[in-house]
């Protein structure tokens, strides 16, 4: 007879996995901002919690580098040199280009129907010319883009770099100087996946890359 095997019981999230979930959401969306010191006493008391799982919280932020600890200073929001926002762009250009390879190989109509309902999330908010909008519906269109490709491997690795890449598109969305050529460039890559051209896609996903690393972190002259 099969030794059985045993398991723990299932209990529901944590209170420290759910203050790291609001704190992650926190500084991906500004609201605490880059280089941002966080105090135990004022959280602890905004999470109406006590500072054991608040601490657990944040230790799970610097492991995921998203807080940074300073010897007797305490914790502080990451900020993002141009070093690391080249960095985080490299990573999604190879998850990306994979992301799409895949789903121009699969002929999937559903990936491709997904994909043009994010570009016209876009052209809606540039049309109203709602720069915030745009940004948002810009970082829908990738994570559909990859979520879309039915890798769950490209997709873990793809939420790793999420947080940082919306600090980066937060520092972007200032910098749309024709939002409605952003809109174009996410309308190509789609057009070139439909088209089954895929040298053409790979071009459109590092023109796009490239093209926003030129406005985040401009190559020194």
């Amino acid at each position: 007879m099969a030794r059985t095997q045993s398991f723990e019981p299932v209990h529901q999230e944590s209170t420290a996995a759910l203050i790291a979930r609001q704190l992650r959401d926190a500084i991906m969306h500004g609201r605490l901002a880059p280089g941002a010191q966080l105090s135990e006493a004022d959280l602890s008391a905004q999470f109406g919690v006590s500072r054991g799982p608040l601490r657990e919280a944040m230790q799970r932020l610097v492991q995921e580098g998203l807080l940074r600890s300073e010897r007797n200073r305490g914790l502080f929001v990451i900020e993002l040199a141009e070093d690391d926002v080249r960095d985080v762009y490299a990573a999604r250009l190879a998850i990306e280009s994979a992301a799409a390879t895949m789903i121009l190989r699969s002929g999937d109509p559903v990936a491709l129907a997904e994909l043009r309902s994010a570009c016209e999330a876009m052209t809606k908010a540039a049309k109203k010319k709602d720069m915030v909008g745009l940004s948002d519906a810009d970082l829908r269109f990738h994570e559909v883009l990859v979520t879309q490709s039915g890798s769950p491997r490209l997709n873990r690795m793809h939420e790793t770099l999420i947080v940082e890449t919306r600090m980066c598109m937060t520092a972007l969305q200032d910098k749309y100087h024709m939002p409605v050529d952003v809109v174009l460039e996410h309308a190509a890559i789609v057009d070139a996946i439909e088209a089954k051209d895929e040298a053409l896609v790979l071009r459109k996903i590092d023109e796009h890359m490239q093209d926003a690393l030129s406005r985040l972190a401009p190559a020194p002259a």
